[in-house]
């Protein structure tokens, strides 16, 4: 089993589970534009809580109130106070030009929380009708979890999809990405991907039928309430098994999600090669989401802490081909990223330790370092 501290987090992080388009500055046309427009890039509404999904981003322009005063220099990084000057001001937010790479992460963080926002509507009609909608899933949903999971840097992309509030929802989502992700590490087809991403946003929807005193409980369950949150995994098994024109592959999914190759899982304890090849990945992908996301009683585990965990369940609980395609895939994405070690210093990652992939040679300044030889120092978190 995960070390207990690392079983007790996981085990309550698991519950709770072109109109106003800002432009790119390399693609100003009009062609451009109603591209977007096609492919439902939505537009951002002049409210302040739209506008703040900005903060954090460069922009390429200046910004230039109606009496010709510039109040936001181009090159700056927008921060709360420049957002409040660019809203009492009025500006237009079309005439905003976000910096290439800012545009991207922008487009898929906003692309991702509106995927999240129609999930909680149509999980919500679930739990009203007791009915999953399959086709507004696979139309309204998969296409944006497709489009997400194939942003250009995974670091940005595993920031884009790290759970921060309304976790229940925000999981779903997340765990649809990644797990899309890993099948695509995987080499599977179309039509595997589909169904796979599919069984992976609908891998919790046992919960609706748990009391939310007891998703949402912030301290630690009883072990009558955890005997009762295992229970949603036979109740999503049982919903999707009933839901005419479903793969069975998605109601085993929602029934095998939490087996660990070792027995030591549930509900029905079953080991390795009983365990559907779909299921251990949406295990490997809610594990890793659930240790990078945000909780009311928890702070994010650090980057080195949640692939050392992950290292740990290959030996065990896990299917340790899919946690090794899934951690080398990441660690070698980490050649020439910045990166934030645990005394606070920052360098870059310049070589693999490929007998210790986690430990990777760092390089500070003029200085390298060399992490597999250096007790207790260790990457605290990739800067995307």
């Amino acid at each position: 089993m995960l070390s207990g501290k690392i079983t007790f987090y996981y085990q309550q992080a698991a519950i709770s589970g072109l109109f106003g388009l800002v432009i790119n500055k390399e693609h100003p046309s009009t062609d451009f534009m109603l591209k977007l427009v096609r492919q439902n890039y939505f537009p951002i509404k002049e409210d302040r809580s739209q506008m703040e999904q900005l903060i954090g981003r460069k922009i390429d322009n200046d910004i230039v109130n109606k009496n010709g005063i510039t109040i936001v220099p181009a090159q700056t990084v927008l921060t709360r106070e420049a957002i409040r000057l660019i809203i009492n001001h009025n500006i237009d937010p079309r005439v905003i030009i976000l910096c290439s790479r800012d545009q991207a992460i922008y487009q898929s963080n906003q692309l991702f929380q509106e995927t999240v926002s129609k999930s909680k509507e149509l999980f919500q009609y679930i739990s009203f009708s007791h009915k999953v909608p399959l086709t507004e899933i696979s139309e309204e949903i998969l296409p944006a979890i497709h489009d997400v999971s194939q942003h250009r840097d995974i670091f940005e992309l595993i920031e884009v999809v790290r759970a921060k509030d309304d976790y229940t929802y925000q999981h779903n989502i997340g765990v649809g990405v990644l797990s899309t992700l890993i099948g695509r590490w995987m080499n599977l087809g179309e039509a595997e991907l589909s169904v796979l991403s599919l069984a992976a946003t609908l891998h919790d929807v046992g919960k609706i039928k748990i009391p939310i005193e007891i998703l949402n409980k912030p301290g630690k369950l009883t072990d009558d309430e955890y005997e009762l949150i295992k229970k949603h995994t036979v109740y999503g098994y049982d919903m999707l098994k009933e839901t005419s024109g479903s793969n069975p592959l998605i109601a085993r999914v929602a029934l095998q999600h939490h087996e660990r190759e070792d027995g030591g899982g549930y509900p029905l304890g079953l080991k390795k090669h009983n365990i559907e090849l779909f299921s251990s990945i949406v295990a490997v992908a809610d594990i890793f989401h659930a240790m990078s996301s945000e909780r009311p009683y928890h702070e994010p585990l650090s980057f080195h802490d949640i692939i050392t965990q992950m290292e740990h369940g290959r030996f065990g609980e896990l299917n340790p081909h899919i946690v090794s395609v899934f951690i080398e895939n990441i660690m070698q994405k980490t050649v020439g990223q910045q990166v934030v070690l645990t005394d606070g210093r920052r360098g870059e990652v310049v070589l693999l330790n490929p007998h210790r992939i986690n430990t990777p040679l760092i390089k500070i300044d003029e200085q390298f370092i060399d992490l597999s030889q250096e007790e207790g120092l260790r990457i605290k978190e990739i800067i995307s």
